[in-house]
């Protein structure tokens, strides 16, 4: 009999519990009416840990992740832990330690628009309809953690601040793959992006990205293209688009424009990668793209559909249990397509909802896929 398949949640501050309530529903199901097992145990991350033990995330809670097949992550951080003076005992860093020892190198962020939510996005609906994107951005390298880096006082009044940009091969080659193996699977057709035509970092990207195709992905369809006008040309013509590749920064910067072209963060997922081990199993996290939303918390109002987006592509990709991330994808799209809606996303003629009536709706949306 297989092993049950280990998860560690982290609800984590604000909205967190509340939208990751709905997942533990959804893997409910899954165990009644998939016979799929999973072991969950839950611990405390950010504010959350902060209150609790003193520090945004605990040395047993590290090892709990490092032990599990896959970490869920809710939210972090609030204005109640701010803390201007010492930015390790910030909620942030809870998440960025644990993106740190599980060496999560690839971020995935999918921009999928919703039929239903055509309209909710500032683009014309005729540029952004049937959209599907999903951008890889490089997580653990370049400009945010090169070096060196800081603030120096160099006299007569001026100070100098240094943010170094640095990649190596590997770094280059092991984020490439995984968009490359990615672009295989969807439409086979990848773009990278850089500034090759005035960084030397950007220069060493490209040429790695292309040697790497040379060699192992001569099959997909690769285009470079500079991150400035990519970014003009996501909103021109995004559907020219299916896998980006690109750097931490550009990354950052690119799969934010993405994420609103959809019109609502509450809808956005993502997953975070690291190596492939002996038995080609990644450490991976999985956590929505919005905030803790601490003005929301507590009142059943959070859109929980980010969360359980990110719940099908933890199914993808740590379990290869691609036709039940395909069914809760499907669920979620019938439930918009009724009419359905929590505050973020509400439109004239639709019907409000809170949190516990749309993983309702869900719910009875996977009962109907799966009879």
């Amino acid at each position: 009999m297989p092993a049950n398949k280990k998860l560690l949640f982290l609800p984590g501050d604000g909205i967190g519990p509340e939208v990751m309530r709905q997942v533990r529903r959804v893997i409910d199901w899954l165990d009644r009416k998939r016979n799929v097992t999973f072991d969950v145990t839950e611990g405390l991350v950010g504010g959350a840990a902060i209150d609790a033990y003193g520090v945004p995330l605990k040395d047993e809670t590290l090892a709990d992740a490092l032990a599990v097949d896959a970490v869920m992550l809710g939210a972090v951080g609030g204005p109640k832990w701010d803390n201007p003076t010492d930015y390790t005992k910030r909620p942030e860093a809870g998440l960025l330690m644990l993106r740190k020892e599980l060496n999560l190198f690839a971020n995935l962020r999918p921009a999928v628009v919703f039929d239903a939510l055509v309209d909710a996005s500032t683009l014309k609906a005729d540029v952004i309809r049937g959209l599907d994107i999903l951008i890889v951005r490089e997580l653990t390298g370049g400009v945010y953690f090169g070096e060196p880096r800081g603030i120096t006082d160099i006299g007569n009044g001026e100070r100098r601040g240094v943010n170094t940009q640095v990649y190596t091969t590997s770094e280059i080659r092991r984020v490439a793959r995984v968009a490359f193996e990615l672009a295989r699977k969807r439409g086979n057709k990848l773009h990278s992006m850089e500034k090759a035509n005035v960084m030397e970092s950007g220069l060493l990207w490209r040429q790695e990205v292309t040697k790497l195709h040379q060699e192992e992905f001569s099959d997909v369809t690769l285009e470079h293209m500079y991150a400035d006008n990519g970014a003009m040309q996501l909103l021109k013509n995004p559907k020219q688009f299916d896998v980006i590749v690109t750097d931490n920064l550009f990354g950052d910067i690119l799969s934010d424009e993405a994420a609103m072209m959809t019109g609502s963060l509450g809808m956005l997922p993502s997953a975070s990668l690291g190596a492939p081990d002996a038995n080609g199993q990644r450490k991976a996290l999985y956590e929505p793209v919005h905030g803790s939303a601490p003005d929301i918390a507590g009142r059943d109002l959070a859109n929980p559909c980010a969360t359980l987006l990110s719940f099908a592509m933890c199914l993808r990709y740590s379990f290869n249990m691609d036709e039940e991330a395909k069914m809760l994808e499907k669920a979620v799209q019938n439930v918009l397509s009724g009419g359905m809606r929590t505050a973020d996303i509400m439109a004239p003629g639709m019907a409000r909802c809170s949190t516990t009536v749309m993983g309702d709706s869900i719910l009875r949306e996977l009962d109907k896929l799966a009879s």
